[in-house]
């Protein structure tokens, strides 16, 4: 009976495992997900170092691999920050806000953004170059105009003059859309030399918007 009862035992330890494993596994992929900043593109809204928790639920319940939308949600909106699979290399994860979305007219003249030919209320944006380039050299500072395709968007980091984003390599297709940037639950500045100072505890706790 001994025997019988420990094995019993490790048979239920082995279920318990298994399960979280499969809850982990299910919210990771359809819920929940961390993800880590690992470049200066969003600055100042996001840091390096800073660690976030993403919304993967509020734009659609997706199968893995083939990205078809099972449980349709709701759609990313102008100024929401995204996490997307990166168009040109598919192993990659960006991070940016929506500027424009599909049927948007985007034009960006001596570093204003327009959408529909309307001034859009930058907001979130910094430039801190104080060079503006011609669109003949490049496009970051003038652009367009162009129109978001349908079930597209249209993205730029924060940190406009050092953000490589749809300027330059295009438009974000919906399907590849991971999710929406919630909260940041942990940042480290890995730069400071005081052990202490590391944590940027100002930051623990911040709803993104």
């Amino acid at each position: 009976m001994k025997g019988k009862s420990n094995k019993s035992k490790v048979q239920e330890y082995i279920e318990a495992i298994i399960i979280a494993i499969l809850i982990a596994v299910v919210i990771r992929t359809f819920i929940i997900q961390a993800y880590k900043i690992p470049s200066r593109s969003m600055v100042p809204t996001l840091l390096v170092g800073d660690h976030l928790l993403v919304n993967k639920f509020i734009y659609g319940v997706k199968i893995p691999v083939l990205r078809k939308i099972l449980i349709p949600v709701t759609d990313p909106k102008r100024g929401d920050i995204i996490v997307f699979i990166y168009p040109h290399d598919r192993s990659k994860d960006y991070i940016k806000r929506v500027i424009g979305v599909g049927g948007d007219k985007i034009e960006i003249k001596n570093k204003n953004i327009y959408i529909n030919d309307q001034p859009h209320k930058d907001t979130f944006g910094i430039y801190s170059d104080n060079i503006t380039y011609p669109a003949m050299m490049q496009p970051r500072d003038n652009f367009g105009p162009v129109v978001v395709p349908k079930r597209s968007l249209f993205v730029m980091g924060d940190n406009r003059d050092e953000s490589a984003d749809s300027r330059f390599w295009g438009f974000v297709d919906l399907r590849d859309v991971e999710g929406k940037a919630l909260v940041i639950y942990w940042s480290w500045n890995s730069e400071e030399d005081n052990l202490l100072k590391k944590i940027r505890w100002e930051r623990l706790g911040n709803l993104l918007h």
